[in-house]
This record gives structure tokens, sequence and C-alpha cells, in this order.
């Protein structure tokens, strides 16, 4: 039986009849108390590796970070192209020094911000560059180190939140030097360069200046303050390619130097102290001097471990696979390092109209916000086991909207970069609203959401932005004229038209939480655009040029990077990106055997990816299924909505255990700030949040035996899995306190009121 409801729903859809399991249930509840004190031993912290996405296209930096800390300390190992976009690669082997910011998982690059390099032997001619093996170079929760083969020197680097530490162990009697270099640049063959540098030498013990940057981030300052444990000489300054006689402040574009710490002795490390902020040198200075006082190397990573565990410990699961815990823990500890704190510790920051702002108490400003890429799992995710971190993000968004006039799209350093598709940042509200989560202010967010929807390009806030428009772009103005975004006078318009009209239900649901009937009537209607770009000759959104034919010729397995209808992909990805209205979307079909046979044939047809320049983001294929790449996460639990579960747990299973490994290649595309890792934990749990704005969970394929979310009010929601196994991968029966779920979904509030699910498994579908 095929039967869709309307997704305004409170418990949606699709009656799934399991088998009662009774004696089964009883058992495993009897044996609850003895399973839970085993969770608890599980060290975490050992079952993080930082290494795991480092590889292939994962884009994530191995170097220690506190959770959502501002100073992301850690090798740069690769300076250009899509696979230096955290700096750090896993297949070099060579490194250019350690830098003070980085990006995670992202597929843009930016930060590397104020490098340094111990060596040894005398000054070369052009900079030095380390060369290290792979079995000298390691990384833990708190702590990155690495011998060089080429110098006699041992680097380790540790963190606080806006501070951090580096302890170079020289060895022999060798010269011993170090690079200072505030003009080193990530992506300078994608026009990130710099705008001035500053270096000042405080005394020989301490430097501080400013790296100003035009990147990803056009306008990003970072100031910095440096402190030696040993006094330190002036070997050399050069200043824009010139060997300059040394003098206190070193102006320019490209500024670095080199010191030499004759007076270290040989048996001595050398301990350097970096703070740094994006208000001022004080504010660079009072971040080191609060956050890192002492000179203890192995405190701070101590401090750091102690955080770490404190976060990891937000979800406890029991499992006899070692790799799955590992997989797990390290894709929570890669959820948790974006969004990051941008603001020092006295309260100031740096707003989105680049203006100084004192934070009131309580609050906390933030930056790298990969929303179009977050909001499909990991702000769900936050919003069960960190739901004061997500008001906190929720209202940061709402500041920026006042501060900047519009809601961030890819908010990084106080910029808006415009990446990306749509108005992502109403989704984050919009969920958390649904979700009823107090302290945001609604009427402001139904504000500052239907701002972003608007087309206005004289906003006065973003007259002087250059990217007003890509933030506010000219998709925008025909969404607002009722009609089909054209092909032919704008690319991206199919996935600009499938997004935003997600983006508008999400709107819509703000509009019904604040009473306001007007913007309900309103985007009522916009939230069923998606419509407008479905050919029922071939069942794909396609592009329609402005006279309403559609753009020929037509393949759906056809991707152009960046100069087509479709963002980071083709047809087959993006047919389905309708979340919101699966209903209405499937009966676009005719028949339900015609959307299920549609919906079969994605993960059956051939994987060929066709056009010389198509998108490396389209990775992880099943069929045309593209795991690698947002648009695709929540495609599988589509099943659930068409009486077909079995085949949604089918499918989650292959990902879970084909995509997702322990090696440095084991994320199967961009990380995307925490994005494919929030997707593994929420599925590796057994559920999944399909639209944001509906807070309704529906279930998958649960990997681990038993699993518990305490949470912040005080109640613990726990998971138990019986029969589990790699070949019990089909659920036969879920039970919510010990109701069965005659449907595959459960609520936010469930969750949030604490209580059991347990699901029943077996090795054969339950249709």
């Amino acid at each position: 039986m095929f039967s869709l409801k309307n997704n305004n729903y409170s418990r949606p859809v699709l009656k799934i009849q399991y088998l009662c399991l009774c004696l089964l249930i009883s058992l495993a509840s009897c044996n609850k108390k003895e399973e839970k004190p085993i969770a608890f031993e599980v060290d975490t912290l050992a079952h993080v590796d930082p290494f795991i996405g480092t590889g292939f296209h994962g884009h994530t930096f191995p170097g220690p970070v506190m959770p959502h800390g501002m100073m992301q300390l850690g090798p740069d190992t690769k300076l250009n192209g899509w696979d230096a976009s955290s700096g750090y690669h896993y297949a070099d082997s060579t490194i250019y020094g350690f830098s003070h910011t980085h990006l995670s998982g992202t597929g843009i690059g930016d930060m590397g911000d104020v490098l340094l390099l111990p060596f040894t032997g005398d000054v070369p001619e052009s900079k030095p560059v380390a060369i290290f093996d792979k079995a000298d170079e390691h990384a833990v929760v708190g702590k990155y180190s690495v011998s060089f083969k080429n110098f006699d020197v041992t680097t380790e680097l540790a963190t606080a939140i806006r501070a951090g530490m580096h302890r170079y162990s020289f060895s022999g009697d060798g010269q011993k030097k170090l690079l200072v270099d505030i003009g080193h640049i990530l992506q300078r063959t994608w026009s990130h360069d710099n705008v001035a540098n500053t270096l000042e030498f405080v005394d020989d013990k301490t430097l501080r200046g400013l790296k100003h940057s035009r990147g990803w981030a056009k306008d990003h300052k970072v100031y910095y303050y440096i402190e030696f444990s040993h006094p330190f000489s002036i070997e050399s300054v050069v200043v824009d390619g010139k060997t300059v006689p040394s003098q206190q402040v070193h102006e320019g574009v490209d500024v670095y130097s080199y010191l030499s710490f004759d007076s270290l002795p040989n048996n001595e490390p050398l301990l350097v102290k970096v703070g740094i902020s994006p208000v001022d040198m004080q504010g660079a200075e009072n971040n080191l001097k609060t956050e890192v006082p002492h000179w203890e190397f192995d405190d701070l990573v101590e401090a750091n471990r102690n955080a770490w565990e404190k976060e990891l410990g937000r979800i406890k699961i029991k499992t006899s696979d070692d790799s799955q815990r590992t997989i797990f823990y390290t894709a929570l500890y890669h959820s948790m390092i974006a969004p990051m704190i941008f603001q020092d510790v006295d309260g100031r920051y740096r707003g989105m109209d680049k203006e100084i702002h004192q934070a009131k108490a309580g609050q906390e400003y933030y930056t790298v916000y990969s929303m179009w890429d977050t909001f499909r799992a990991l702000h769900p995710l936050m919003t069960i086991v960190d739901e004061p971190r997500s008001v906190q993000w929720m209202n940061d968004l709402l500041l920026k909207y006042q501060q900047g006039g519009i809601l961030p799209k890819w908010a990084l350093a106080s910029n808006y970069t415009g990446t990306m598709v749509g108005y992502p940042a109403v989704a984050n509200l919009a969920d958390a609203v649904a979700k009823n989560i107090p302290g945001i202010d609604k009427d402001l967010a139904l504000e500052a959401a239907v701002t972003s929807a608007s087309y206005l390009p004289d906003l006065p806030g973003l007259q002087n932005d250059p990217n007003k428009d890509r933030v506010m772009t000219e998709h925008n103005k025909y969404i607002n004229e009722g009609v089909h975004i054209p092909s032919d006078k704008i690319i991206n318009s199919v996935s600009y038209g499938l997004e935003n009209a997600y983006y508008d239900w999400c709107i819509l649901q703000l509009a019904k939480s604040a009473g306001n009937d007007s913007l309900v009537k309103v985007f009522s209607k916009r939230a069923k655009n998606y419509a407008l770009y479905f050919d029922a000759s071939t069942g794909f959104m396609r592009g329609k040029n402005e006279d309403g034919s559609w753009v020929t010729p037509f393949n759906p397995k056809y991707s152009d990077h960046e100069h087509s209808d479709y963002v980071e992909g083709n047809a087959w990805q993006w047919n389905w990106f309708v979340p919101h209205d699966i209903e209405g979307f499937a009966d676009l079909y005719g028949s339900p055997e015609a959307f299920t046979t549609k919906l079969d044939s994605l993960f059956t047809t051939s994987s060929e990816i066709e056009g010389e320049n198509a998108s490396g983001d389209i990775t992880g294929l099943i069929g045309q299924y593209a795991h690698g790449n947002e648009p695709s996460h929540h495609i599988a639990y589509m099943y659930n909505y068409i009486d077909q579960a079995w085949k949604a747990q089918e499918l989650v299973d292959r990902i879970l255990t084909g995509f997702y490994t322990t090696e440095p290649d084991g994320i199967i595309g961009n990380e995307d700030c925490g994005q494919m890792s929030a997707w593994y934990i929420m599925s590796s749990m057994g559920f999944y949040q399909v639209a944001p704005g509906d807070p309704v969970y529906t279930i998958g394929r649960p990997l681990f035996e038993w699993v518990e979310i305490p949470m912040e009010n005080g109640n613990s929601f726990t998971i138990k899995t019986v029969n589990n196994s790699a070949v019990n991968k089909y659920v036969q029966e879920v039970s919510l306190n010990g109701t069965i779920l005659e449907e595959p979904f459960f609520t936010h509030d469930d969750i949030r009121k604490g209580g059991e699910l347990i699901f029943t498994m077996g090795p054969e579908p339950k249709q």
C-alpha cells in the first residue's frame, strides 16, 4: 500500500506492521542494568584518530584543537589546490611549517595563519621545507608530534581555545633556528593573498603583529602574540622579497624572519606560546596570558584532553566492533570542531559589520558556519546532545543578521562568503523553533528569514560587501516574482529552485509558530515551487528556459562543475531534494509504482558520471546516489515514506560500513565541518531527521548494541539493539518506552523526555 500524508504532521505516515517479539524485549530489559556500566568504561579519547579524513578528499587536519576552539594548530603540508583546503594531506611527506588556523573538511581553502618552522643548520637561500616519514608522525586528541628527517628536531603541538604551545626538541650540536613566516599563505593560486603583514620585535623573547589576508574571507585579520622560553637573536628579516636591516617593526605584504637560539642548552626544549585574536594585538596577548599563563606543555595537553573527554561523553556506545567505536568517536570529534568561537577572552569580537563589539554576559560569538552542509545533520544532532550551544548558535545567527543586515551564508571570519545555495540559515532557525528550544526570539527569527528570502539588492548592510551578489543572488528575484528560475538567464537554476523551496517551507514553519497568517499564505505557495522544475516526460527535475521550454540536450548523468543547472552534482543527485513534501513530490510521478521504480533506479543505474568538467564532489557512489556530497544524504530514508523501510535499512547499512573506515581515506568526500560525521553518528544510532524544521526522526539501521544520550535537561535517551550483527541488518520491530511503533517515526520530544528505544533485528527484510 502506497500511502503518504502531508508532512505537516506531529507523528507521520505509513504504517509498518512489525511482529511482536515480547520475549526478546523482556530479556533485553532484564540485562539492561549489567550492560550499562560497560559503555562507561570505554576510553573515548583512545578511539579518536585525527588522521581519519586527512586522505582522499576528506580535507580534515590532524593538529590539536579544543572543542569549537578558535586556534587549530597543525602542520601545513600542501599549499595549493582542492586537497590543500585544510593545508594538510595524508599523502604528503613535506612540511612547510606549523600554522595556527585551519578549516576542517571544507571544499575551499583559507586560513593557515602565522607559520613557524624549526630547523637546524644555516639559513638557506629559499625557505626551508621539512621532510618526514609517516612512522615519525603522531596525532592523538590534544597533541600532534613529528620528527624531521632533514633537520635534527622534533615538534610537539598543543592548544587551548585561543592559544597554543609548540615544544621543539633539538638533537645534536647543530644551530637551532626558527622561521617565523607571517606572509605564509594557503591557496595562493586560488586568489588568497596578503593585504598587510606586521612583525614587531617587542623584546628578545616576544613577537607580535598582524596577518591581514584576502581570500575566501575577503577581509580576514589575525593578530598574534608570541612568547619564547629562551631568548632569540635575529638572523634576518625579509620584507616583500628583500632582506632588510632589523628594526623593531616591519610592515609589508609578505614578511618573514629567521631567528637563532644560540643560548638554548642542548638538553632543553624550546617552548613557544602563541595567542591569536580577530580584534587587536592586545586581545592576542590577553588570550595567551589568560589561557596559557604557564610553560607546562603536558598540562596544556591534559587540559585539552579533559575538555574533549567531557564532550565525547555526550554519547555513550557499546559495541564489540572496535573499528566501529573508533569511527564513531572520531566522527563525534569532527562534529565538534566547527562552528568555532570567534571572540576574545574579554568578550570583544569583530562583527559582520567589521566593527568591534562587546559580547553581552553569556554570549559567545562564532564563525565557520558551513550551513548548506550542516543544516542537514550536524545542527539537528546538536539540538539533541548540546541544546545550550544550539541556542547560542541560533542567537549568534540572529546577531549576525542584526549587524550585517542579512543571515549569514557560509560565514567565515566575520565575512559573508556567499558560498553554496540559497539561505540555509533559515533551516537551522526553523528546526530550533520547531523543537521548542527556549531562548530564541521567534519574531526576530521570522524577520531575519523573510529578509534573507527577499530580493533586496540595495540592502544597506551589503552595499560595501564584495560578495553581496553571492549572498543575495538573482535567483531570489525570480522566486519573489512567482516564476521559475530561468536556466538561460542564471546558472544553478534547479539547485536553487529546489533548495529555496525547502527553505521557504522552513520559513512557513517559522510563520506558523509566530502566528503570522499572511506569511503562512505566501510561503505555503513558495514551498511548492519545486514542482516548477519537474519534467514528467523524463521523471527528473530539469532546467527550464525563460520561455518555459526545457533545456536541451538533457543527460541526467552529465555534470559541469559551476557551469550547469546543478550545483556539485547532476540531475540524478538533485532530483530528490524535496525533503519537506515527499508526498507531493511522489504525486508528480502519477502512481506509487512509478515513484518507487524511479527511486530504485537511482541506486541501480550505472555509476558513470559524464562530462569533461564533472564535479569532483560526486563521490561515494551507489548507482548515481553520491554519499560524498550533501544533497544525497536524506535519500535512502525516503523509503520509509513509501512503506519499504527495509530498503532504507539495507542502504544505510551499506553506506555506514562501506563509506566510513578507520583509514586516512575513511571519509568518502569532503567532511564539511562535521556534516559527513554527523550523518554517520545519527545513522549509526539508528535514526535520522529527513527535513529539519519538522521535529521528527525516522528509523534506519542501528550499528551498536547499546547507546545512551545523557542530555543537558537531566534526562537520558537509550537505544538498545537486540540480535544485532552484520548479517542481522533488517529491523523486525521497534518499541519506544515499551510501546511498539506502528510507523518508523518518533519525535524530538520523545528524545527530550528521555526513555528507551529498542530495535529487534533479523537477517531478512520485514516487508
